[in-house]
């Protein structure tokens, strides 16, 4: 489809009669420049396809095997082949460990030429504390800590973790002051949590 723009010309015939002349230009070229620049990144970069992701994962996992209280949390991949790692420890993970784990993965992606001319970036990190908890194992490893727990509800509750089961967890929230203190516990189902995140409390 050609676009057509119209320009407007004027021609005077006498001192008091003008005429318009429409002229019309086509910008095929243009049309097809501006095309390309708007064609989704996604399709760009087919690159973040869930075979790819389990890929990645596999090659993380042989990487980590050796030491088992180190586990993948999650890989992201973004349309410009930006590759995000976050794994986590039983112990936490130390930055040693974690440069260690970036440079050899590099190394990998690298030799086995999955992306042509080294077009990708990557990053190896542990989870922060904006990142919620996704396994089961780091609701393990965060027993005893604060947590923000929200439901599909929209439901919040603030507490302490203080129990985990095979299908869900328990936090404990202090209401009150004084005589009036009271301890209550919030038993919570996986199945129902949109949201849990670490609180950090002095």
């Amino acid at each position: 489809m050609l676009l057509f723009t119209e320009l407007l010309t004027f021609r005077v015939l006498s001192s008091s009669i003008w005429l318009i002349i429409p002229v019309y230009c086509i910008f095929a070229s243009e049309i097809a420049v501006r095309r390309e620049r708007s064609r989704s990144l996604l399709l760009l970069y087919p690159m973040s396809d869930t075979t790819h992701i389990q890929g990645l994962e596999q090659r993380v996992k042989n990487l980590i095997s050796s030491e088992p209280d180190v586990f993948l949390v999650e890989i992201r991949i973004k349309p410009t082949n930006n590759i995000k790692v976050f794994v986590d420890g039983d112990q936490g993970v130390s930055i040693d460990k974690l440069v260690q784990y970036n440079r050899r993965l590099y190394r990998q992606l690298e030799e086995e030429n999955l992306y042509p001319n080294g077009d990708f970036s990557l990053e190896v990190s542990s989870p922060g504390l904006d990142e919620p908890l996704k396994l089961h194992r780091q609701y393990l490893k965060n027993i005893g800590r604060f947590l923000e727990v929200i439901t599909r509800d929209d439901e919040k509750k603030e507490g302490k973790l203080v129990e985990v089961t095979e299908t869900g967890f328990v936090v404990e929230e202090i209401t009150g002051k004084g005589k009036k203190i009271e301890t209550v516990q919030h038993p919570f189902s996986f199945d129902n949590i949109k949201t849990t995140k670490v609180q950090i409390k002095f």
